[in-house]
């Protein structure tokens, strides 16, 4: 499910501190971070993010994407759940299930407050980033009761190869911090944080900062059942 892998130099403890000089992949590695466009014209360049330009395109974000920010990038896989899902909820309301339903059905003002929770102001590469994490507001500014985290999962058992691997993970904290409660049993399930592991990190655009969310992620959290 966490099919990580590095941008480079990870933060590992071995003499392997290096990746094979590569241009960047879409399954992850890369030697240089850097690409030469904005952070907009590289979705619409990689096929995995063919959706997500739609929502944007739908939302009139172009412009915020295009911006100095960090964003955390939904696959296409993510985005098709989450249609799906919207699609359902209309045909148990309406008892009809043969229509017809895109992003270009969702009202704009709803796709372009829920994208706004994955930008964020400024570039926030992996050296900003550290194990504690860092809460932040979003674009969509502060929300009650919900504040987003950005952090490091660190995983001992990755290779024999390195000892360790740094994930960049991005949580929605609803409420307080999961991972500062003594006691997780006692956390009720409506307030529990909702995180996700980074499947690619650190790419740098003309414009901002791009970290790739694992392809599990259905785009907003959404968690509504898909139907048959």
């Amino acid at each position: 499910m966490r099919n990580y892998i590095s941008i480079c130099v990870l933060l590992v403890m071995t003499a392997f501190a290096a990746c094979k000089k590569d241009d960047y992949k879409n399954d992850g590695g890369v030697s240089n971070a850097y690409v030469d466009m904005t952070t907009y014209d590289y979705l619409k360049s990689n096929p995995k993010f063919d959706s997500l330009v739609k929502v944007i395109d739908k939302a009139g974000l172009k412009d915020a994407v295009n911006g100095d920010i960090t964003l955390f990038a939904t696959t296409n896989y993510g985005v098709v759940d989450y249609v799906a899902a919207k699609k359902n909820q209309i045909a148990i309301q309406t008892g009809k299930e043969n229509f017809n339903f895109g992003i270009k059905d969702i009202p704009s003002k709803e796709l372009s407050d829920s994208l706004k929770t994955y930008m964020f102001a400024g570039k926030i590469n992996r050296d900003q980033i550290t194990l504690a994490g860092k809460l932040y507001d979003s674009a969509l500014g502060p929300i009650p009761n919900v504040q987003y985290m950005i952090k490091f999962r660190r995983s001992f058992d990755y290779s024999a190869y390195v000892s360790y691997v740094d994930y960049v993970t991005y949580t929605k904290v609803i409420g307080t911090r999961d991972d500062k409660e003594l006691d997780q049993n006692a956390i009720p399930d409506n307030q529990k944080d909702k995180a996700v592991d980074c499947q690619t990190s650190g790419i740098i655009t003309r414009t901002g900062i791009i970290h790739v969310l694992n392809g599990n992620h259905r785009l907003f959290f959404n968690a509504q059942p898909l139907g048959n």
